[in-house]
């Protein structure tokens, strides 16, 4: 089954722990965080502090997206923090398996990042470190952004070297993720969907989230 990941950029951040509370009451599988830092990303968003006070208020995984241009870092913060996996861009670290490495020695799970206009070519040759690849279906650094058709293919493309690789990965996908997207994405063969405005935004988000799985 496919698992949903709300994306906490898009809730009220004057209310995030009710609204971190209400996304699991209402079915979420997965709390995602859009970490950036106003450097690799033009936006500014929040870091390991937001991750330990969300972490009282729910049980889900938490899974921390780092758009950021050191992503070493911010490993052992948010390890520190509760985070259960974390991601980083490979535009931000061209040669990931020793970051990989890190975050797992921290316990967590581990993945790279794939912005719109990076070939799938660029992660073939770490999937096999990877726990799972995110693959961004809108350029990063802003929540509310239409998503670029152009990506399913690359979902296609990694879904089968998962597949023919027979390893344990999640394909995650993020950006402009709505009731039509979610059901491209799903055929495409991703397993993590990546929502914030249409869930949190949504009139009923245990309707929308149960939509979204499919």
């Amino acid at each position: 089954m496919v698992k949903i990941a709300p994306s906490i950029l898009s809730a009220d951040f004057a209310a995030m722990g009710e609204a971190v509370s209400g996304i699991s009451r209402a079915g979420a599988d997965w709390i995602h965080f859009d970490v950036m830092d106003g450097h690799f990303v033009p936006n500014l968003t929040f870091g390991p502090g937001m991750c330990k006070a969300i972490r009282k208020d729910t049980e889900l995984p938490l899974d921390v997206h780092l758009m950021v241009t050191d992503p070493k870092m911010w490993i052992e913060p948010f390890a520190k923090a509760g985070a259960d996996d974390i991601t980083f861009h490979i535009e931000a670290e061209p040669d990931p398996r020793e970051l990989l490495s890190s975050i797992h020695s921290f316990g967590m799970k581990a993945g790279i990042v794939l912005n719109p206009a990076t070939p799938a070519e660029a992660a073939k040759p770490f999937l096999e470190y990877c726990d799972l690849i995110l693959l961004m279906t809108v350029n990063p650094g802003f929540g509310g952004q239409g998503f670029i058709y152009d990506v399913v293919e690359k979902i296609q493309t990694i879904s089968r070297w998962i597949k023919e690789m027979d390893i344990p990965c999640e394909l995650e996908v993020d950006g402009g993720v709505n009731p039509e997207t979610a059901v491209l994405c799903r055929d495409a063969g991703a397993s993590v969907l990546v929502a914030g405005s249409s869930i949190f935004h949504a009139a009923d988000p245990k309707e929308m989230i149960s939509v979204l799985r499919g």
